[in-house]
């Protein structure tokens, strides 16, 4: 922030929600008044048009109405507007306004008013040119040297130069090489036309050049038409910034040498005419604008250059000689005589902020006042401190570290799933082999206690489960109304979803006195699908590759009762056994035993163990709430699984590195594509027929190895989706597993889910392989390390794809053995040092370097045991 701000001398805000650019603005004597006092123009995109005289009583007045001479609606968008001499047969100014199809020439002129209403002011068309191509914007000047009269240069947005010689249209010409429009303006001196190309590199075009050269119109004629038409149209010199230009003025105080200055994004150069860098200054923020004028000092020009921090600088050639700050951030500056005041500064910012102002101080009357000394009393303060930390410390324990804070409800959230399926299924484009797929209408409910503005409801649910719509947008303008949004829920392919839980979550902002736009806050809802929606019953299965024991604390129950819906026949030899057929294809099977306290669950897919396991341990819970038991309590004391769990992660693994290998062989044949491209293209335009050599014959290979490869990558893409949500299942598993084998609480089994799955999807930048691995890395070295020696190791802040998968297992095998070993889950300071190990009943030692040297095709898992029996911490899902 400066310490000088730029005195007001006059202000105004134009229109509302205007928008203005640099070449909205202008300062000249248009009216060709006697007094020759310049008259602020202004155009805007809204296509206004105004002219002020600012006539202020006092410094820092506002408009006033007799300050605004005219103000015009021109209908048209205005892109720039510039005042010279522009009419034939006179030397009088007149007014040129650009559009983006149009050039229109005014003349202004004044009436003297008899009555006190004062002068009028009017605007007549003298000529108007309509455009052919769009324009961007325009300079103008003598072009050729002609004496008395100002010739118009329109560039359009396709890189075309269009002269006008006033009344009549001379001739157009295309710049070579040419992508993108940039700043352009004319050196009387050298008679020529200087702009900023897309290259990044300044170009000259001599204006006798341009004249001769083959005329734009006739680009579509034959080759030998084009070569007597014209001269070819070539660049007079060049230079490379480096860097894009926001604009570029012409400065010539004499007729001995003039200066073309280009502010770049981050550099302001001074060039001499023939191209040669005079001086370059390096700016140290982002520049907005800039006006060069005359100095006092002879061989100097001074230039204002106008930043995006509201900051006008001054600079004498390169030194700093003056910085002031602006109110707003201007995009246009000039400098004029305004009502006899001499070297007036007029600034026009983004939004329609036109103000007038001088550089200057004002004194500051402010003096401040003197403080009180007094002694310090040590012994005073470090009991005051001790006081304070004790306070802090025993708040931190109570409430955490972010303390807790009571919201009013401005909108309550509910969300109630259908028991039963839609009499006529919503699915489409399923592609899942069954004949009919299911769906289930899940209802929305919200309501609010305030007005809020912008309520916005997105729904979503696991893949591949799919909803009919995600998105909904409700108003509430009053308090206490009530918005309901249905919509169903279907299973789209056939592969099993990783959880049946979804999500409602609601987005809107709160208007208040001091942000009338509103506030932004967001409140979400959980809601659980049935398992119904993606299986069927069916015949249970004797044998299966994968099973899951869980032991309990209670007498077995019926799982008639548990699962009333699944009930393939109604014999009571059938109470304890029940099948579950998946959509996907796929089949679970889940016995009660008779004898003992034990379910089972088994089935030849590892990863569809997860959800008949969860639902079979929410219902149990369910059920005893119920009957009022509160001790009920489940635990795990089988093998922990692990190599099927590493087995899936090999897979997932392999597909992301075929992915990798078919993007790469994919970039490889798209380069080959390319330069056979081009080289067919270059025979093509040689003037002299040669062979093709085969060319097209491979070009055509060459395109259907791209097409059968980008049918490969998106092949893959599918598989990987796949298998990484039949990986989240088997990360799932996992974890509920190691929750009931290790008696783990909510808050260990929330740090293992945010550390084994931290992504919703993984992408070949940032996949789920290195992200676990960094985050289990992260706790064996904290809350799970042994020593502080361990604690002092540095991780690798770069994830990067591993070259195998053997780091990440021996690091998930270490986790349990160090969770076996009695290591204690927990991210806080205090927790993380090292802690005494205590075994645990039924789990045997592994030595560490035991566990390090094992090499990874021998079966970790048989090494954890536990026969304890605990209570499941699985929560039940909000609905």
């Amino acid at each position: 922030m400066s310490l000088f701000k730029a005195r007001n001398w006059w202000s105004t805000i134009l229109g509302e929600k205007e928008e203005f650019d640099h070449g909205c603005l202008c300062l000249a004597n248009v009216d060709n008044s006697g007094n020759g006092q310049d008259k602020i123009i202004v155009g805007s995109f809204m296509g206004y048009l105004r002219i002020f005289s600012p006539h202020p009583t006092k410094t820092g007045d506002g408009a006033q109405a007799a300050d605004m001479l005219l103000e015009v609606d021109l209908r048209d968008p205005v892109l720039q507007v510039e005042v010279g001499k522009f009419v034939s047969g006179t030397e009088m100014l007149h007014l040129a306004v650009l559009h983006s199809r149009k050039l229109c020439v005014y003349s202004v002129s004044g009436i003297l008013g008899n009555v006190e209403h004062g002068n009028q002011y009017q605007m007549k068309l003298i000529y108007e040119h309509n455009l052919q191509r769009t324009a961007c914007n325009m300079t103008y000047g003598p072009f050729g040297g002609v004496k008395g009269r100002d010739l118009i240069c329109i560039q359009s947005i396709d890189g075309m130069l269009m002269v006008f010689e006033q009344e009549s249209y001379a001739f157009g010409r295309f710049l070579p090489s040419f992508l993108l429009p940039g700043p352009l303006a004319y050196s009387s001196r050298t008679d020529s036309f200087i702009t900023v190309s897309s290259c990044r590199q300044v170009e000259s075009y001599k204006y006798q050049v341009l004249a001769f050269a083959t005329d734009a119109d006739k680009r579509q004629e034959t080759d030998q038409q084009k070569l007597g038409s014209g001269k070819r149209l070539v660049v007079d010199w060049t230079l490379n910034i480096g860097e894009q230009a926001l604009d570029i003025c012409i400065v010539s105080f004499n007729q001995s040498a003039s200066s073309v200055f280009v502010l770049g994004e981050r550099n302001f150069f001074c060039l001499k005419d023939n191209g040669q860098i005079r001086f370059m200054k390096k700016l140290d923020w982002s520049p907005s604008c800039f006006l060069p004028y005359c100095s006092v000092s002879e061989g100097t020009i001074n230039t204002l250059i106008g930043n995006h921090n509201s900051i006008l600088h001054i600079y004498q050639d390169v030194t700093l000689k003056w910085a002031t700050q602006l109110p707003h951030i201007p995009v246009a500056v000039r400098v004029g005589c305004l009502h006899d005041l001499k070297g007036v500064i007029v600034t026009l910012s983004d939004d329609g902020h036109l103000q007038c102002s001088y550089l200057g101080t004002d004194p500051s009357l402010f003096q401040a006042p003197n403080v009180e000394s007094r002694e310090l009393n040590y012994d005073e303060l470090d009991v005051e401190m001790k006081e304070l930390q004790k306070i802090i410390k025993d708040v931190n324990k109570s409430q955490g570290v972010w303390p807790v804070t009571e919201r009013e409800d401005d909108l309550s959230v509910s969300v109630v799933v259908s028991p039963n399926f839609d009499s006529v299924s919503q699915a489409t484009d399923v592609e899942v082999g069954t004949d009919l797929v299911p769906s289930v209408t899940v209802k929305v409910t919200l309501q609010n206690r305030v007005v809020l503005q912008k309520v916005k409801l997105s729904v979503c649910v696991q893949p591949p489960l799919e909803l009919t719509c995600d998105q909904f947008t409700f108003e509430f303008m009053t308090p206490d109304l009530t918005r309901t949004a249905s919509f169903s829920a279907y299973l789209k392919r056939s592969y099993t979803p990783s959880e049946l839980e979804g999500k409602a979550v609601v987005s809107y902002s709160r208007p208040t006195d001091r942000n009338p736009d509103g506030i932004p806050r967001v409140i979400q809802c959980k809601f659980r699908l049935p398992l119904k929606l993606i299986c069927l019953p069916c015949q249970p299965s004797k044998t299966a590759s994968h099973k899951v024991t869980i032991d309990t604390n209670k007498s077995p129950v019926s799982l008639l009762g548990l699962f009333p819906g699944f009930a393939s026949q109604s014999d009571d030899d059938q109470v304890n056994v029940m099948g579950f057929h998946f959509l996907g294809g796929s089949q679970v099977t889940l016995l009660a035993s008779k004898t003992s306290q034990r379910y089972r669950i088994q089935s030849e897919q590892f990863e569809d163990l997860w959800l008949i396991t969860s639902e079979l341990i929410l219902r149990l819970q369910e059920y005893f709430e119920k009957q009022g038991v509160k001790d009920f309590a489940c635990s795990f004391s089988g093998s922990m699984p692990l190599q099927e769990y590493f087995e899936l992660i090999d897979r997932h693994f392999e597909l992301r590195m075929n992915g990798e290998k078919l993007e790469e062989l994919l970039s490889e044949r798209a380069v080959q594509f390319r330069a056979i491209q081009r080289r067919l293209l270059t025979r093509f335009k040689d003037k002299t027929p040669a062979p093709l050599q085969h060319l097209d014959t491979l070009l055509d290979g060459t395109y259907k190895q791209v097409i059968a490869l980008a049918d490969a990558v998106e092949e893959n893409q599918g598989s990987l989706f796949q298998s990484f949500t039949r990986l989240k299942s088997a990360t799932h598993l996992v974890i509920l597993l190691i929750g009931l084998w290790q008696k783990l609480s909510a808050d260990q089994i929330a740090i293992l889910e945010a550390a084994f799955l931290p992504l919703q999807e993984d992408t070949q930048e940032l996949g789920w392989e290195e992200t676990v691995d960094a985050a289990i890395s992260h706790l064996l070295k904290t809350c799970l390390s042994k020593s502080s020696k361990e604690q002092a190791l540095n991780l690798n802040s770069q994830l990067s794809i591993p070259k195998d998968t053997s780091q990440l297992k021996k690091h998930i095998t270490l986790l349990c053995d160090r969770l076996a070993k009695g290591g204690r889950l927990c991210l806080s300071t205090d927790a993380a040092a090292p802690q005494t190990m205590v075994m645990p009943g039924g789990c045997t030692t592994i030595p560490e370097s035991d566990l390090e040297e094992r090499s990874v095709e021998q079966d970790p898992t048989e090494q954890f045991t536990n026969h304890r029996h605990l209570t499941a911490d699985t929560s039940r899902p909000v609905v």
